[in-house]
C-alpha cells in the first residue's frame, strides 16, 4: 500500500493523521529525500530512516494531533511545520545518536479529519445547498424518503466532497450513525419530520450544530413541543432556526442554499 492509500483510507475512516516527509537531505542520511512516514495517534505507516530523526519527527507530529484534538481546536486549523535536524555526534538528541554526518529538514503535514454535513431533506433547497457543499473538501450526508430526489444528484458536478446517500423512510436511523461533530441541517418536505430529527439531534448531544429551516412562527411552535418532550430550554435554544445569514435577501432556493452555506462554511473554517 502507498502513503497515498494510506492518506485515503485513514481519510474516509475519519482518522486525523500528519504526513511526514523527508524534505532535503545533506550530507549523509538513512534515507533519500521524499521518503514519506504517516503518523496517527496511535500508529505509524512507513519510515523516513528510524532513530532519533524519525523519532522526533513523530513526537512532534502527535503534539501536532493532541493539539488539533483538544479544547477549542474546532477553531483552529493545524498548519504545515518544517523541522531542521543534524545527524551527528554533537547534536542534542532524545531518542539515541545518529552518527551519519548529514542534515535534513523534515516536512509535517497534517492530515486532518474533514468536516463532516448532513442534510436531510434533498428538495430545492437541498439540492441547490448540495451543489455548493460538494465543491468542498467535507464528507456530505445526504438523507431523504423519497428515492426520485436522489435521481437529481446525478447531475450535479464530479464533487470534491466525499458524498454519502442514504435513503431512509426514518431519517432518525441515519442520524444516530452521523459522525460526532457533524453540522446538521434539516429542511425535510415534513414538518413533523423536521420535529422528529430535532428530538434526535438535541438527544445526540456530541453535533457540532443543528439548523431548521422555517419561519420565525415554525420556530415558536417546535421550540415549545420540544421543551415538552423534555428538553430544556437552554438545549432547545441550541437549534438555529431560521438558518442562514440574515442580511442576505431572497426566497430563491439558490438564494437561500446560498445563505445557508455561507454561514456554515463560516463555522467550519
Amino acid at each position: 500500500m502507498t502513503w497515498m492509500d494510506t492518506a485515503a483510507k485513514l481519510r474516509s475512516s475519519r482518522v486525523p493523521a500528519v504526513l511526514v516527509t523527508l524534505a532535503s537531505v545533506r550530507g549523509h542520511a538513512p534515507r533519500e529525500a521524499g521518503a514519506k512516514l504517516i503518523v496517527t495517534a496511535d500508529d505509524l505507516h512507513g519510515t523516513i530512516g528510524g532513530g532519533n530523526m524519525e523519532m522526533t519527527a513523530v513526537t512532534r507530529a502527535r503534539e501536532i494531533l493532541a493539539a488539533a484534538s483538544g479544547p477549542g481546536s474546532e477553531a483552529t486549523r493545524p498548519e504545515p511545520e518544517m523541522l531542521t535536524l543534524r545527524l551527528n555526534d554533537k547534536a542534542p538528541v532524545k531518542y539515541g545518536r545518529q552518527c551519519c554526518g548529514g542534515e535534513v529538514s523534515v516536512l509535517l503535514e497534517p492530515l486532518p479529519v474533514p468536516a463532516s454535513v448532513a442534510i436531510f431533506g434533498i428538495g430545492n433547497i437541498g439540492l441547490e445547498l448540495t451543489r455548493i457543499l460538494a465543491r468542498h473538501d467535507i464528507d456530505i450526508h445526504l438523507s431523504d424518503s423519497r428515492p426520485e430526489h436522489f435521481e437529481e444528484l446525478e447531475r450535479l458536478e464530479p464533487p470534491v466532497a466525499q458524498v454519502h446517500r442514504e435513503f431512509a423512510v426514518v431519517g432518525e436511523e441515519v442520524l444516530v450513525g452521523l459522525p460526532m461533530g457533524t453540522h446538521v441541517l434539516i429542511m425535510t418536505h415534513d414538518h413533523a419530520e423536521d420535529l422528529h430529527l430535532c428530538d434526535a439531534a438535541l438527544t445526540r448531544g456530541d453535533l457540532g450544530s443543528i439548523g431548521l429551516i422555517g419561519s420565525s412562527a415554525k420556530w415558536q411552535r417546535f421550540r415549545k413541543n420540544l421543551i415538552a418532550e423534555g428538553h430544556t430550554p437552554e438545549t432547545v435554544d441550541t437549534i438555529d432556526c431560521p438558518i442562514g445569514l440574515p442580511d442576505l435577501p431572497g426566497k430563491q432556493p439558490a438564494t437561500i442554499a446560498l445563505s445557508v452555506a455561507a454561514d456554515l462554511l463560516g463555522r467550519i473554517g
